[in-house]
């Protein structure tokens, strides 16, 4: 792949690779950069632990939260263990397990999205891959408790809008979410991979498109170079971020929560703001 260090703005696709970039920090690297007395919860509680998906217990500035997050994995073996952080069914449903904990307990909830979509093999289809997908947006949209998403890497279709509703949805700035890669995209409308930059700039994929469609609340700065440049910098910039979607978050009812988080998704793809 390409590495790309200096991204001019008419170029979605190497803000696609700079999102896809092998020493781009993952989930855990904020982690561990952001939270303290991070604890990880393993199993779905039906099949099996998927490795795609971090969950766990920790603490934001002091106060109990939980932490959901997409993981790759840094080397071949790592990320044959992690499934390329594509999350089978099984992943969705811990997910949504440790959601329901954090409602349980009054626990805000974070999540760090960064996944090239769920995985489409037939064992995650025979389990239910749409299903856990579905049934996560359903009862993410009724969590009492703040949820703040935001995008670290790609945002892949339904793999990423899993863990994906929330009051606050924010995007680090070489970030991209779209409904399909520009490969996959430009394999289906033009039979050929090699159109995907041209795909990519039709998505509007890109985190200044992303915002001023709605799709995103808020562009995250990364460090001059992007953020493999500067783990450190860039959790700095995250952290405060976080700090600002969750003191929002918290000055509604839940009430108000929930008919803000309601209708954000709703207005998604509406013309003149129309339901």
């Amino acid at each position: 792949m390409e590495i790309v260090d200096k991204v001019v703005q008419d170029e979605p696709m190497a803000r696609v690779q700079l999102a896809r970039h092998d020493k781009r920090p993952y989930a855990l690297d904020f982690i561990e950069r952001i939270f303290t007395d991070f604890h990880e919860l393993h199993g779905d509680r039906k099949f099996m632990d998927d490795a795609a998906m971090v969950c766990g217990m920790a603490r934001f500035h002091g106060q109990p939260v939980v932490v959901i997050s997409h993981q790759k994995g840094r080397d071949v073996k790592e990320r044959q263990a992690r499934n390329f952080g594509m999350p089978k069914p099984d992943g969705y449903r811990k997910a949504l397990r440790i959601m329901q904990l954090a409602d349980k307990f009054n626990r805000p909830v974070f999540t760090l999205i960064d996944t090239p979509g769920a995985y489409p093999g037939i064992d995650a289809e025979e389990r239910g891959q749409a299903e856990a997908i579905a049934v996560n947006l359903r009862e993410m949209s009724r969590l009492k408790v703040p949820v703040i998403v935001t995008i670290t890497g790609e945002g892949g279709s339904g793999g990423a809008l899993a863990i994906g509703v929330g009051d606050s949805i924010n995007i680090l700035e070489n970030g991209v979410y779209s409904v399909i890669t520009p490969e996959g995209c430009a394999a289906i409308l033009w039979k050929d991979a090699a159109m995907a930059s041209r795909a990519a700039s039709s998505l509007k994929l890109i985190a200044t498109d992303l915002l001023k469609l709605g799709i995103v609340d808020a562009i995250i700065p990364e460090p001059e170079g992007g953020a493999h440049a500067d783990w450190d910098e860039a959790a700095r910039l995250l952290d405060h971020a976080l700090q600002e979607s969750l003191k929002r978050s918290q000055s509604h009812s839940v009430e108000e929560r929930l008919e803000m988080r309601y209708r954000k998704f709703r207005l998604m793809g509406a013309v003149d703001g129309k339901l």
